[in-house]
């Protein structure tokens, strides 16, 4: 009985870690003290639930990396939370502050991915096949070409 109640409570937790990795980047918002023409450090560029998570399978990925201080990433800051409004539930988005401690799961894309610049946009497929890697701010029209025909397949 004992071992049947233990092996029950482990599938639920194990449960319950799935769906909390199933929200990545959960409502996420801009900073609203970000000084955008500054290279102040106005705290992390953006707020959200799960934010510590790395990419997803069975969903496009979205990936930000970037620094607090930096006006490009502020900027680019405010186009990722655009895009997860307009994404939601389709594409996964990972923001990844290099200023601050972060996940393993976020230290691998920074080894594999990172260049040394921010802001930095990483997009990968459903199936986990690196679709666009750049860095500098990127344009939300270049961005949503590119997740539109993921998402459609």
């Amino acid at each position: 009985m004992r071992l049947l109640f233990a092996s029950f409570v482990g599938l639920a937790l194990m449960y319950l870690a799935y769906l909390g990795s199933a929200f990545a980047a959960d409502s996420l918002k801009v900073n609203p003290r970000l000084n955008y023409s500054s290279d102040s450090n106005d705290g992390p560029l953006l707020a959200g639930a799960s934010l510590q998570q790395g990419t997803r399978s069975g969903l496009a990925n979205y990936v930000f990396l970037y620094s607090r201080t930096c006006y490009n990433s502020k900027r680019q800051a405010r186009r990722t939370a655009e895009l997860y409004t307009r994404y939601k539930g389709r594409v996964h988005v990972v923001t990844i502050d290099l200023d601050a401690r972060r996940s393993r799961e976020q230290q691998v894309l920074v080894k594999k991915h990172y260049q040394g610049f921010v802001p930095h946009v990483v997009v990968f497929s459903a199936t986990g096949e690196l679709l666009y890697e750049r860095s500098g701010e990127v344009e939300n029209g270049e961005i949503a070409r590119i997740l539109d025909k993921d998402v459609a397949r």
